[in-house]
């Protein structure tokens, strides 16, 4: 399941008026892995700012590019945490998660987006991946809630209004436009997309929400099982 950021132009003419608008769709599926479009071999090397559940050192890592608005993202989340408990638990597979907000799509992506990034910055991975948590749980948040969900993420108030005040014109914002183009490099075109990473090998494309079972059965191949 994935929802697409693609912009359908319509020109309707009736009694010499020509309309025209934009249309933003999204659609349901589950395409067979390595589907898509772009160069998955273009995905960004996993380094150490990036936001990492599980052993940063797995044989296999899971690189995903969402939306925190993203209802297909909600659940794909949710089956990641899944994976990472049962199937990383003897540290062979870890996730990374990276923005790739669709505005065109979703009034509040790109302020979620830096919200996320800023509690990252000032506390670091755990607290990241508390307050993403939080995000897909509440989906969808008033950003006028941030506050409260980075207090109960271990941040102070003062410091993340001063981090996010400043986070359109600073490395925050670098990051997020470097994430979204990467996902746009490697062939994403909605969320969630995701890639599985092994050393030596091709990049297996997961494009929408996979289940439990689909994402394991890809794993198991990718561990040689």
């Amino acid at each position: 399941m994935q929802e697409h950021p693609y912009t359908i132009p319509l020109a309707i003419v009736a009694g010499g008026i020509i309309v025209a608008g934009a249309i933003y769709f999204s659609v349901a599926k589950f395409p067979s892995a390595g589907s898509g479009s772009g160069n998955p071999s273009l995905v960004r090397p996993v380094g150490s700012t990036d936001h990492i559940l599980g052993n940063p050192a797995a044989k296999v890592t899971i690189v995903e590019y969402s939306d925190f608005d993203c209802e297909y993202c909600k659940s794909f989340h949710e089956t990641l945490h899944q994976i990472v408990a049962n199937e990383g638990a003897n540290g062979q597979v870890a996730w990374v998660l990276r923005e790739f907000p669709l505005f065109e799509l979703h009034d509040n992506a790109l302020a979620h987006a830096r919200a996320a990034e800023c509690v990252a910055q000032i506390a670091g991975n755990d607290a990241f991946w508390k307050f993403a948590d939080a995000l897909f749980a509440d989906q969808p948040v008033d950003p006028a809630n941030y506050g409260s969900l980075a207090k109960a993420a271990g941040i102070p108030g003062d410091a993340f209004a001063t981090c996010y005040a400043t986070a359109s014109t600073t490395a925050i914002s670098t990051r997020i436009t470097a994430d979204r183009q990467n996902a746009l490099d490697v062939g994403a075109r909605g969320t969630p997309y995701s890639l599985i990473l092994v050393a030596g090998k091709p990049p297996v494309v997961m494009d929408g929400a996979y289940s439990y079972d689909a994402v394991k059965q890809l794993l198991d191949q990718a561990l040689g099982n």
